[in-house]
């Protein structure tokens, strides 16, 4: 297998990395437990040492005895905690792996996540293939650790890329599918930054923000100044040089500065609190990209915005920055009014971040971005090495243009697979059957397919070939009785919205439309549904409908015309319907709706059946 193929056997690599993690896991929890027991003693040790020296059963030299054994303590605490961290780690590697193995079946249904925020019921077509909410392409995709990863891939999958650019994320995602221990990795370092999923826009807002301590600028001199010179003061009291009293001169100086910059610096400290959330840590999250030999031009691109030359890397400024916060949360501390006093800390630990603000703050939205980039790229190629089967998708600029060979549902765990060919302008399927034959499971199978392609993921197909494509879609059409909207005139809104966007993008478009204008009758749905049709391909896009109304089959005999006519069959089988879900051309000549009804308990009759004599 190269370097760069996608694992054969995802299950075995997720079962063997979950056994891996467990164990240590499990190691971790017994090293975890003997420190806990040598805590106790070293607590208990110091508590009897205390009690006999006060029983005046030990000797006052004993106290160091004491000494030694909180020390002993806080070094156990310490050398504790670190392995919680691990702990921690090896926990979310146990549920990655555990996910893993759940996306390879239905389990993934589960996952919490399921994107509904960035659900929009005027989308042009992510309400009808589910690519947002239960059952969704961004739930089975998923695997973002920020939300800044997380609105990427949701925009990846809510409008098509440029050809160059769904070539350039297939082969970054071709290099990183096999990478599990990177993806993973990577993963971990994020969620063990914050226990909920990290927003860096707040943080990038603060950091592009203008400077907040323009206005006491003057007090960073004195701040320079004032400590030494009340130092030097308070030294030469103490030597008999100047009285004692002189060191409240300056001590009297260093409080009205703190005084007069006490609402500017608590203002910055706020803005500063609010928009940290933790990205103090970042800096092994970084250092982990930075780390990675890649050879894809995409991946080395990203990874090169982190190591800009002739400057230290992004994870040295992430250290820099928590060196510099860790001053300012000092002022958690009981003796930060005391110290503050005396050396004006706040001044000089705000001016020194309002400094790494000024040089960095511009570049963090460039960092984050990177790495967002990277988080979507790893649920592209988490999909790649989890459904080995997919294929990439073949792109072409000329269109619109979408061939599939065994094209299948890329969310049915068992999807039964059919040819589909739209090899063209103006091209279109008119798909008839009966219904629960397939009709609507095949058109989102080729939208779903195609939002796929153009976000630079693999889809459930033999063979794929598309050009860059404005999928448009009717198929949940809900009226809206808070809107006075009756479904007829929903459908009406969402047909005009697809001819419009169709115009829009000079055909270049695939339209699908699932038995449009219910909401009339017989006669006017069959002459609105038929100029409707006509319009669109006017427009030069491609597409499928599904209808159960026959005669709009008659386009496809119209000369010039470019229209297909499908269709799904079932039959009966011990009196039961049988449905194969195979696409075969031409028009059904079978209806099943009287039969749903009987078999559903309605005692209907079927006028065309014989009657008994």
């Amino acid at each position: 297998m190269s370097p760069h193929s996608a694992s054969p056997n995802p299950h075995r690599t997720y079962t063997e990395r979950r056994a891996t993690a467990q164990a240590e896991l499990t190691a971790l929890d017994r090293v975890s437990a003997r420190y806990a027991n040598l805590r106790t003693v070293a607590f208990l040790a110091a508590v009897a040492i205390s009690g006999f020296i006060l029983a005046d059963r030990l000797s006052r030299d004993w106290w160091w005895g004491t000494v030694g054994a909180l020390v002993l303590y806080g070094v156990l605490a310490v050398l504790h905690h670190q392995v919680f961290r691990r702990e921690e780690r090896q926990r979310l590697y146990v549920l990655l792996n555990d996910r893993g193995l759940a996306r390879l079946g239905p389990g993934w249904h589960e996952f919490t996540e399921r994107g509904e925020r960035f659900a929009s019921a005027s989308h042009l077509y992510t309400p009808d293939l589910d690519v947002f909410g239960q059952g969704s392409l961004f739930q089975l995709l998923n695997e973002t650790a920020t939300r800044a990863g997380e609105e990427r891939l949701a925009a990846w999958l809510s409008a098509p890329a440029s050809v160059a650019e769904v070539e350039a994320r297939q082969g970054a995602a071709r290099e990183l599918a096999p990478r599990t221990d990177f993806r993973q990795d990577l993963c971990v370092d994020a969620r063990t930054v914050a226990k909920e999923k990290a927003d860096p826009s707040l943080f990038i807002q603060w950091a592009e923000s203008s400077p907040s301590l323009t206005s006491i600028r003057w007090s960073l001199p004195l701040a320079l100044i004032l400590p030494p010179i009340t130092l030097t003061l308070f030294i030469l009291g103490q030597v008999g040089v100047l009285r004692g009293a002189w060191v409240w001169l300056g001590l009297g100086a260093q409080l009205l500065v703190a005084v007069l910059t006490r609402r500017t610096l608590k203002a910055m400290d706020d803005a500063v609190e609010r928009g940290e959330q933790g990205f103090v840590r970042y800096a092994p999250l970084f250092e982990r990209v930075e780390g990675q030999r890649f050879e894809h031009p995409l991946l080395r691109q990203l990874q090169s915005g982190l190591q800009q030359q002739g400057e230290p890397a992004v994870s040295a400024h992430f250290k820099r920055f928590s060196q510099l916060y860790s001053l300012i949360e000092f002022k958690r501390h009981q003796f930060h009014a005391l110290v503050h006093w005396v050396t004006l800390w706040d001044i000089h630990a705000l001016f020194a971040l309002e400094r790494w603000r000024a040089r960095y703050g511009g570049k963090v939205r460039h960092w984050f971005s990177a790495l967002a980039e990277l988080e979507a790229l790893s649920c592209v190629a988490g999909l790649a090495h989890d459904r080995p089967a997919f294929t990439w998708p073949v792109l072409e600029a000329q269109g619109p243009r979408m061939e599939a060979k065994q094209l299948g549902h890329p969310l049915l765990d068992a999807p039964v697979p059919n040819d589909v060919a739209l090899p063209g302008p103006a091209h279109a399927l008119l798909i008839t059957g009966s219904n629960m034959s397939g009709k609507t499971t095949l058109m989102r199978a080729m939208g779903a397919n195609v939002v796929l392609a153009l976000a630079g993921a693999p889809v459930c197909a033999e063979a794929f070939r598309l050009s860059p494509l404005q999928v448009l879609t009717s198929m949940r059409v809900k009226d809206s009785l808070e809107r006075g909207v009756s479904y007829f005139y929903a459908e009406v809104q969402r047909i005009k919205a697809v001819l419009d966007a169709a115009r829009a993008a000079d055909g270049q478009a695939l339209f699908l439309l699932d038995e449009i204008l219910l909401g009339t009758n017989t006669r006017e749905r069959q002459l609105a549904s038929r100029e409707v049709l006509r319009l669109l391909l006017a427009t030069g896009a491609c597409g499928a409908v599904t209808t159960h109304d026959l005669s709009l089959t008659a386009l496809a005999e119209e000369q010039g015309a470019r229209v297909l006519n499908v269709h799904f069959r079932d039959h009966l089988e011990d009196g039961k319907m049988v449905f194969d879900y195979k696409l075969r051309e031409g028009v059904v000549d079978t209806t099943n709706a009287l039969r749903v009804l009987r078999l559903a308990g309605v005692p209907v009759d079927d006028p065309e059946a014989p009657s008994a004599s």
